[in-house]
């Protein structure tokens, strides 16, 4: 088979000749690089070749250099630039050569290999002159399909190489693509090219937004094409404006004053849906810009610090203009609408929304009137807008202002869940759901709460797109109602919702009887059922009881069906139910603690089946550990008979070292062992940590699963206390070596990864100093102390700490000075560093403040 057929044959509507024929491809990258993208770039630019094998090769030669795994990236580049130059030099000519295609849906594949080699070499200092080559083709007026791959390339760059390397060149691409922008570009297909281009140069132009001449040129360019005749450049042109308000709001006082306020009102008022799509964007950007500047503000005020920008209230001063606008625009609902269809009822929702969060009470007078006019209106579309206008508005305005509102409207909501239109019940039903989730105070038990429990349990049997609005209410009223870690144990006793959980539990378990989850309603109802599990009083425990039951007898049929799946779907739905009976079991278990020892046999056995049946399915692997995990912290020694059964799943879990997800939780499940058996885990302390230490010098294995194994360490250490000791040398080895590690400032990704390692050798610190303090062995943490207060130290002085890891630094001080009380580190707690942040009076939680205080008496103590 001949390199053309080859090709042709990846574009096959048959799944097996497709995929015959791309291991074919791969392996002949493998075997042979340099001749495999030689071979394809020949391809590309051959003009007497068919177009769907030239756009084969294309998209094999772009595949074989951009891949979105960070590691695959990383062996791609090393491999595309081990070749040599002559043939690197041929592959760059070859896809230069195919931008000029005749055939455009060519040039625009060569685009994408030409951004992709791009993206590959100018990190690396090679191929600096493209960008002056495509600056050369654009001005090349002779061929339109030219220009128009180029600027496509331009494009494709700037979308995917860090800012900094092109900003050299900003002012070279921006004055390109402005030109191809301009209204005077005679091509529409031009100036859609240079339309999207300049969407993705906006964020590296900042010098030239900087330059008011610059500014006002680049907005007039794309003010004029939001006019354009054609409509895909009226739609970039808004996506530009959207992208530009997001980068450059402080600079839009003027623009949006002479003309962006009319052009964009407009856009939303267009018969064309994509065009007022996003226009609608663009007002929902400036709304949720405003309400981040109005949150710093306040923040800013309650600290008395200067707020760095301030907000133009641009939303505010619009709101006469948008709003009548955006309400005119959710009765334009289509009746058999799919639900992941965006439209402009949709997106007008959602900017209504936005708009009441950034303007708060002044929304409720300009919307008030059109719910009173439409609320019962003949016409499903009208009364359809007026429900999701009222739930729209239910997050921003003072709920002193909403109270006497909600109180008005919930009668009639409850009654409109028998409307005779499926959408209206659809957003009644979500409306409901958003009162008990933001303004569950004007719900009034003894009024409203029989009819509105009553009317969401009725609508547990309509449509599954209601159904799922209904279990979304009914988990918002529980998770509002219910009984909260931390409250009162008074209002442990029983709840305003205490008399209905059992009916609406029954309920709940009813609707997940069904082969079908359409539109994800049966997980919705599973995720009501946890909810009413975990906030249950002390008189609905034997509903949790009863519902656990019945979770574990599904879960037993479940297994026995597991010889009955025949396809993809049926594998999907098996592993959909046995995740939604995992969560159920876990708030079952955290819920009745050690009461859950009754069931623990028949628990742990499932789930050992259940671990046996999930093979290598990791999520279904995920759920299970965490089952094993609440069971271990509920039982805590009378869970060690299962660990012995439980162990030879966890190790496998432990080295799949691709899995990060898996791996988490399986390191995780290890910490909660630990704490569970205390010293009785000691027996496994030495497993434990030969594979938690290997897994550290994996190179495969992803950064933030090495952060839980450093705090697993302290997890164990607390664990088995002095037992620790043969591991002491090699853990503390390790986590001096991670303290040290510092990030480059301007690489925010590190800088967070250093931040949250540094939290997690911070917990390992802590549980290893407390497994040692007041034990006869106390003195082998001597060496390692001016280690601790350094890494201390340090974390202290990051002006971006969190509030945990000041008060987990402060602990640790506290510690050290309590575990050595008579003066044997006295040099270290002295030190000047330690004296001012034990003096500090700046602002911090109460718990920190607590942790602060007993600090400072130890320390005292042990420098007296």
């Amino acid at each position: 088979m001949n390199a053309s057929e080859l090709l042709a044959n990846t574009l096959s509507p048959d799944a097996h000749t497709r995929q015959d024929a791309e291991q074919k491809l791969e392996s002949a990258a493998r075997e042979n690089y340099p001749a495999y993208t030689v071979m394809l770039s020949a391809e590309i630019v051959n003009e007497s070749s068919a177009p769907h094998v030239r756009n084969a090769a294309g998209l094999a030669l772009k595949n074989a250099l951009s891949a979105r795994e960070g590691a695959r990236q990383l062996d791609y580049t090393n491999r595309w630039l081990a070749l040599d130059n002559d043939t690197r030099a041929k592959v760059k000519q070859d896809a230069l050569m195919a931008l000029g295609s005749n055939q455009g849906k060519v040039g625009t594949v060569a685009a994408q290999v030409v951004a992709a080699i791009a993206a590959v070499e100018l990190p690396h200092g090679h191929w600096n002159e493209v960008i002056e080559i495509l600056l050369g083709f654009v001005n090349n007026q002779a061929n339109t399909n030219l220009r128009i791959a180029t600027l496509q390339a331009i494009g494709f760059i700037c979308e995917s190489i860090k800012p900094e390397i092109l900003a050299v060149r900003s002012n070279e691409i921006l004055t390109a693509v402005i030109h191809g922008a301009r209204k005077e570009e005679p091509s529409p297909e031009v100036q859609l090219a240079a339309i999207h281009a300049l969407l993705n140069s906006l964020e590296f132009v900042r010098d030239n937004f900087e330059r008011e001449g610059e500014r006002n040129y680049i907005m007039q360019v794309v003010c004029e094409a939001t006019q354009n005749s054609s409509v895909p450049v009226q739609v970039g042109a808004f996506e530009c404006l959207v992208r530009i308000m997001t980068l450059y709001y402080e600079k839009m006082g003027f623009y949006m004053e002479r003309a962006l306020f009319g052009l964009t009102v407009m856009g939303m008022k267009h018969s064309e849906e994509s065009i007022a799509l996003q226009a609608i964007e663009f007002w929902s950007t400036v709304c949720e810009i405003e309400t981040e500047l109005a949150w710093e503000a306040q923040e800013a005020s309650d600290y008395n610090e200067v707020v760095e920008q301030e907000s133009k209230y641009f939303a505010k001063i619009a709101l006469p203009e948008i709003v009548p606008v955006l309400l005119q625009l959710l009765t334009r609902q289509e009746e058999d609408a799919d639900e992941d269809e965006w439209n402009v009822s949709m997106a007008a929702g959602t900017c209504l929304g936005l708009l009441a969060q950034a303007v708060t009470d002044t929304i409720v007078p300009a919307i008030i009137p059109f719910i009173e006019a439409n609320i019962r209106a003949q016409d499903w579309h009208q009364r359809e807008a007026a429900v999701m206008a009222f739930g729209s508005i239910m997050e921003g305005p003072d709920p002193k202002v909403l109270t006497p509102l909600v109180n008005q409207a919930l009668p009639i909501l409850i009654d409109m869940m028998n409307d005779a239109n499926v959408q209206v019940k659809d957003t009644v039903a979500w409306t409901l759901g958003r009162i008990c989730d933001l303004l569950i105070s004007t719900i009034m038990p003894d009024v409203h709460l029989h009819p509105l429990v009553s009317a969401l349990v009725n609508g547990l049997q309509d449509n599954p797109r209601i159904i799922a609005n209904c279990c979304w209410a009914l988990m918002n009223l529980a998770d509002q109602l219910g009984y909260q870690e931390g409250d009162d144990p008074a209002s442990a006793q029983t709840s305003a919702l205490s008399p209905y959980v059992e009916g609406i539990v029954q309920a709940l378990l009813r609707t997940t009887e069904t082969a079908s989850n359409e539109g994800n309603y049966r997980t919705a109802a599973y995720e009501a059922v946890t909810s009413f599990v975990t906030h249950s009083t002390l008189d609905t425990i034997p509903v949790v009881q009863s519902t656990a039951v019945v979770i574990l007898t599904r879960m037993e049929q479940l297994l026995g069906m597991q010889n009955q799946i025949l396809g993809v779907d049926d594998r999907n739905n098996w592993n959909d139910l046995q995740s939604n009976f995992c969560s159920v079991i876990i708030s079952v278990v955290r819920k009745l603690g050690d009461g859950i020892q009754p069931l623990a046999d028949r628990i742990m056995t499932l789930i050992l089946q259940l671990v046996q049946a999930a093979a290598k399915t990791s999520t279904i692997l995920e759920d299970a550990f965490l089952v094993v995990g609440a069971l271990a912290s509920a039982l805590e020694q009378n869970f060690s008979p299962y660990v012995q059964a439980f162990l030879p799943f966890l190790f496998p879990a432990l080295k799949a070292h691709e899995d990060t997800q898996l791996c988490t939780v399986a390191v995780g499940v290890i910490g909660d062992i630990s704490r569970a058996l205390g010293e009785q885990s000691a027996q496994f302390s030495n497993a434990f940590m030969s594979v938690l230490l290997e897994n550290l010098q994996s190179d495969v294995l992803n950064r933030n699963v090495k952060i839980s194994i450093l705090s697993a360490f302290g997890d164990i250490a607390m664990a088995i206390g002095p037992a620790f000791e043969p591991y002491l040398n090699t853990t503390m080895g390790v986590l001096r070596q991670a303290g040290a590690v510092q990030p480059n400032p301007l690489d925010i990704d590190l800088v967070e990864y250093v931040s949250m390692l540094r939290e997690g050798i911070l917990d390992a610190y802590q549980g290893i100093v407390n497994a040692f303090k007041n034990t006869d062995k106390v003195a082998l943490l001597l060496p390692h102390v001016p280690s601790i207060l350094e890494l201390v130290q340090r974390c202290l002085a990051d002006s971006e700490r969190t509030e945990s890891a000041t008060k987990t630094c402060i602990g640790l001080i506290g510690d050290l000075a309590d575990a050595f009380p008579d003066g044997q580190i006295k040099q270290y707690l002295l030190a000047e560093w330690i004296a001012s942040e034990l003096r500090n009076k700046s602002r911090m939680s109460p718990d920190t403040k607590k942790t602060l205080r007993w600090a400072r008496e130890m320390v005292k103590r042990a420098t007296a």
